[in-house]
C-alpha cells in the first residue's frame, strides 16, 4: 500500500483521486444546478450523451495527468493546477465532439461549450479537479500511517 519513501503508491493515489473527483464534481454540479435552477448544459436539444461524454473525458484527462505526473520521486503540488486546467478543457472537447457525433449543429455544440465554460459549472469542475490533484500528490508525498487501535500494535513498539 505504500512505497519505500512512505507515501501511497502513485497508481493507488490516482485511483482514489479520480473516484473522489467524480464524486465531488457530480455532487457540486448537482447542487449548483439545484440551487441556481440552471441546467449544466444550457443549450436545449443536445440530449444526455454529450454531457456524459464530456464528463468521461474530464475523468480520463485527470487520470492521465495524475498517472503521468505522480510517478516522479517527489511530485509537486503544481500538479493540482495542471489537473484543474486539463479536466475542464477535456470536458469541453468531449462535449463538442459528442454533440457533433450525435448530429447536433456544430454551432450549437460550440455554443453549449462556450456557455459551460463561462458558467459557475466550469468553476465547480475546475475546483473539483484541483482538489483531486492536490489530494493525489498529498497521498503520494505523505509519510503518515493509517490509525491503529491499541491492540493492533506490535508488542515491540
Amino acid at each position: 500500500m505504500s512505497t519505500a519513501s512512505g507515501g501511497m503508491r502513485p497508481g493507488l493515489a490516482t485511483a482514489f483521486a479520480v473516484v473522489g473527483f467524480g464524486a465531488l464534481a457530480i455532487c457540486g454540479l448537482g447542487i449548483l444546478s439545484l440551487a441556481s435552477g440552471a441546467d449544466v448544459i444550457a443549450v436545449r436539444g443536445l440530449g444526455p450523451l454529450p454531457g456524459a461524454v464530456g464528463f468521461a473525458a474530464a475523468v480520463v484527462a485527470l487520470a492521465i495527468v495524475l498517472g503521468a505526473t505522480l510517478r516522479g520521486p517527489h511530485p509537486s503540488y503544481g500538479v493540482a493546477a495542471l489537473a484543474a486546467v486539463a479536466a475542464p478543457l477535456a470536458y469541453l472537447v468531449g462535449l463538442v465532439v459528442a454533440a457533433v457525433v450525435v448530429g447536433v449543429d456544430p454551432a450549437r455544440a460550440i455554443a453549449a461549450a462556450g456557455g459551460f465554460a463561462l458558467s459557475w459549472f466550469a468553476v465547480v469542475l475546475l475546483v473539483a479537479a484541483a482538489v483531486a490533484g492536490w489530494v493525489a500528490v498529498a497521498l503520494v508525498r505523505t509519510h503518515a500511517r493509517p490509525p491503529r487501535w491499541g491492540w493492533e500494535r506490535d508488542e515491540d513498539e
